[in-house]
């Protein structure tokens, strides 16, 4: 059976502007690990047959200083308006088990930290992203507008080998309070991007 899910992706981590690990994975990180909470927001989507329009997916990870040296230690939230099947297929999809981005990942994780179920919000304001995960994550990056650009552009970082997508947004993190799993930090930098599309 095949799977797409299209929508838009928020992103927070401990890297100082801007993340080395996004613009190649074999670059250290800031510090000696990353931390990095991964946003999705599923506008629409069917995995196998169930549609998962709608619904949203979050995931935090720590990684280490080089994130191509493997040993990360994940864990996954479901938004809890998704029904029992819906919930599945999106752990499917998101820990990599029906295959694409996710599961080229799939070797690079020593530990999965477990599933949880959470209400999840998120807020789009123009260049303005929040994300709320339950008692669990709380942030918001801004798209970075270069000084001097009238039309409000923001800056854009292409060709990455992001899971996500290679095309990126560059922000940075304006308000953070993330522990989960146990993994707890303070998020600095972010990327964005308004449509990102997975298939298999």
């Amino acid at each position: 059976m095949s799977w797409n899910v299209k929508g838009a992706y928020v992103e927070t981590c401990s890297c100082e502007l801007m993340c080395p690990c996004v613009i190649s994975m074999d670059r250290g990180a800031t510090y000696d690990y990353c931390r990095i909470t991964l946003f999705f927001d599923i506008r629409e989507g069917d995995v196998e047959g169930t549609d998962v329009g709608g619904l949203r997916v979050a995931a935090i990870a720590d990684t280490p200083k080089v994130m191509t040296e493997g040993n990360w230690r994940l864990g996954v939230f479901i938004d809890e308006r998704a029904t029992a099947e819906q919930a599945d297929k999106l752990v499917g999809v998101f820990s990599g088990q029906l295959g694409g981005p996710m599961a080229a990942l799939g070797p690079l994780v020593g530990e999965m930290l477990g599933v949880e179920r959470a209400a999840i919000e998120v807020q789009h304001d123009g260049v303005r992203h929040s994300v709320r995960v339950g008692d669990a994550i709380d942030f918001e990056i801004e798209d970075i507008v270069p000084f001097g650009v009238e039309t409000g552009e923001p800056v854009r970082i292409q060709g990455t080998s992001h899971p996500v997508t290679s095309d990126l947004t560059v922000a940075e993190t304006t308000r953070s309070r993330i522990n989960a799993f146990g993994i707890e930090y303070e998020g600095k930098s972010g990327f964005s991007t308004s449509e990102f599309s997975w298939a298999a």
